[in-house]
């Protein structure tokens, strides 16, 4: 059949074709979008999709193009066009979810009804989010019932015919669409998921009629109320609670002891420094004290780490000095390569040897502004250079107020031997009051008319006028570095090594005499008052006892200590007692220091000073003229132990700055004069000055 002319493809009307429901294949049509028409299958196997095919300009063109295909087309090509369509159909129904959608892990019925109309029901997004979005019931549809459109007058034949087309009858084409029964299908909207709700609808979409109840009173308002005030009262408790609770903790001295470590609570870290080393024993860790108080040992090291160095900043108490110790005119270089630890023993090393211009080098260590104490019993366990027979050596244990450092003149200048608490001329430069002529001149003598005392006067003492540099903690206490000796060796006539144990004190007494019925002598067949008493530079209360003669040169260890109690709060209950060998020495009572009317001075006080460790092997004309045809060097001092009580309960007696007598602040303003061993006066440290004294030269 020839193809039909523009003419009668615009005069033919085919007849208006039924409506049905159909998903369209292509965008909404314009104006010269072609449109799409429908070709019914018959229901052969199951349900068939509605299919879209061909295209035309508009309605009419498309109801002759549909009429045009049924008349002209052969029927091969009508069957494998109906196959086509059909598998495109097919394939077009499961992409738009009309098949299938029903069925499977993602459908959302397992039982669906049947329906027969088409899948644009209602619009996409048509379902509002309410209550019924939670319902589980069955969303279905009414069926729609097919409604056949009037019958069109029959189509214009054609007449004109293709030379290459065959005519089918007329009938064929004239014939009306097929009328279509109810079809029972499981086909489901194309987009079921608008239909149907989600189960997390309601967490993202709100419900008014839900959301406008107020509730005041729940079990979930409680929580967070609670939850809230939890965490008020935490923040609360970290920035406010903690650091006044924190601050406010009262600190005891030994509380460690069967205190917060008792259960053992506390792991045991090594390598750490501790106050009680952990070799000592325990049998050693509590003593009855000669006042018949008990005693808890505080601090201890027993030195069993060989090899230990006292360079600064080497060990966490103990620091060897690097200097001429020129105070007392010794012979020898101190040096920290001569401090070490070996074998068990702290071990310092007397050689001859040229070292800074001086023909001997030897050690001293200390615990300077390490560790202090201002009560307590402290023993060590020594045993001496050389031999009982052969003077010369100067070995030492003594212990100093930590305001003066020893060998840093300038610091020890107007502090020792210091032991004052008075306002009057005791304060005085070499204790004499000259604008008034006081004491009377025979008491400002000594001997063959040297001079009493040569002390610059009491630097920091209780003459010191308001607002001037002062350590505290006011400006009317007395504040000095007295000395206390454990041990000064020394070899006696009798070629009997003695240990002199003493006190060194100032302002002096009148010929250095003190009130000696305020002191006691243990055992006098081996103790007794040492005949030298004093001199220009310090007042000495000293008693000397009797050294084993097989306690030197590491044969064998004696033991000597002190025990000082000292009360500001009651200064006549001081005392001081001395240990020789493990055994009490001598006594020093309060009474022995009671003021003189000679020299015009009030009562010296038991050190109530923070005082420092010292340990050192010297060499000095000034203390004892050495034999050196008869010394062997090198020559050993060994130290096998350190260990210092207290009374239990006592409150910042372990440091070296108490409340009372606090030390800390006053060495950091003037450093550089307790770090520079050069500064032999305290003018030599930036032209400073003694503060102003008021009776002295008024405020």
């Amino acid at each position: 059949m020839s193809r039909p002319s523009r003419r009668q493809v615009q005069s033919y009307e085919p007849p208006a074709p039924a409506v049905y429901a159909s998903v369209p294949l292509a965008s909404p049509p314009r104006r010269q979008s072609a449109q799409p028409t429908y070709q019914y299958q018959s229901n052969i196997g199951g349900p068939r999709p509605v299919v879209h095919r061909g295209r035309t300009h508009s309605t009419t063109g498309s109801s002759q193009n549909h009429a045009s295909s049924q008349n002209h087309a052969r029927p091969s090509e009508r069957r494998s066009s109906s196959r086509t369509s059909s598998r495109t159909g097919v394939a077009m129904g499961v992409a738009t979810g009309q098949i299938g959608s029903a069925y499977g892990p993602y459908s959302y019925h397992t039982n669906p009804q049947p329906r027969n109309q088409g899948v644009y029901n209602t619009g996409r997004f048509s379902n509002t989010p309410s209550e019924n979005s939670l319902s589980t019931q069955e969303h279905t549809l009414p069926p729609m019932k097919y409604q056949p459109q009037p019958q069109q007058p029959p189509p214009q034949q054609y007449t004109q015919q293709y030379p290459h087309q065959q005519q089918y009858s007329q009938p064929y084409a004239q014939q009306p669409p097929p009328q279509i029964p109810p079809q029972s299908t499981t086909t489901m909207p194309a987009f079921m998921w608008d239909k149907e709700p989600d189960l997390d609808d309601a967490l993202h979409t709100p419900d008014p009629r839900r959301d406008n109840r107020c509730t005041p009173f729940s079990w979930r308002g409680y929580v967070n109320v609670f939850g809230i005030f939890v965490l008020i009262c935490g923040v609360l408790m970290l920035f406010m609670g903690y650091p006044v609770i924190d601050f406010e903790r009262k600190r005891w001295n030994a509380f460690n002891l069967g205190g917060t470590n008792g259960t053992g609570q506390i792991p045991d870290l090594p390598n750490l420094p501790t106050l009680i080393d952990r070799d000592t024993p325990l049998s050693a860790y509590n003593r009855v004290g000669h006042d018949g108080h008990g005693y808890d040992l505080v601090f201890s090291d027993e030195f069993n780490r060989d090899g230990r160095s006292f360079y600064p900043g080497d060990d966490p108490y103990f620091e060897a000095v690097d200097l001429h110790y020129w105070p007392t005119g010794n012979l020898e270089w101190y040096d920290p390569n001569q401090v070490t630890t070996e074998n068990g023993k702290l071990v310092i090393t007397f050689e001859e040897k040229f070292h800074n211009n001086l023909s001997f080098v030897s050690g001293m260590v200390s615990t300077w502004n390490k560790l202090c104490f201002t009560t307590g019993y402290m023993e060590v366990s020594v045993s001496l250079p050389g031999d009982s027979r052969t003077p010369g050596f100067w070995p030492a244990v003594w212990t100093l107020g930590n305001l003066g450092r020893a060998g840093y003149g300038a610091t020890t200048e107007g502090t020792w031997p210091y032991s004052y608490d008075t306002c009057d001329l005791g304060t005085f430069p070499a204790q004499i009051d000259r604008v008034n002529d006081r004491p009377d001149p025979q008491y400002r003598l000594y001997g063959d008319g040297n001079p009493l005392s040569s002390l610059p006067g009491q630097k920091l003492s209780a003459c010191t006028c308001p607002g001037s540099d002062h350590p505290g903690p006011r400006h009317d206490v007395g504040r000095a570095a007295p000395e206390v000796d454990i041990i000064e060796a020394e070899i006696g006539a009798e070629k009997i090594g003695h240990a002199s144990q003493s006190a060194q004190i100032a302002p002096y007494d009148s010929a250095y005499r003190y009130h000696w019925e305020g002191s006691t002598i243990y055992n006098e067949s081996i103790s007794e008052r040492n005949s030298y008493e004093g001199g220009p530079y310090q007042q000495a209360l000293s008693v000397v006892s009797d050294i084993p003669s097989e306690a030197y040169n590491d044969t064998a260890y004696s033991a000597y200590g002190y025990e000082l109690w000292s009360d500001p709060n009651n200064r006549q209950d001081g005392r001081i007692t001395w240990f020789s060998n493990g055994e009490p020495t001598w006594t020093l009572n309060a009474d022995a220091l009671a003021s003189n009317p000679r020299t015009e001075i009030g009562p010296r006080i038991i050190s109530e000073e923070p005082m420092y460790m010292i340990f050192n092997l010297g060499m000095g004309p000034n203390f004892q003229q050495p034999d050196f045809e008869n010394l062997r060097f090198p020559a050993k001092m060994y130290i096998d132990y350190v260990r210092l009580y207290q009374r239990p309960g006592l409150r910042n007696a372990l440091t070296c700055d108490p409340p009372n007598r606090p030390t800390a602040a006053y060495i950091k303003k003037h450093m550089r004069a307790y770090t520079d061993w050069h500064l032999t006066q305290w003018h030599d440290y930036d032209n400073q000055t003694f503060p102003r004294n008021s009776l002295l030269t008024g405020c």
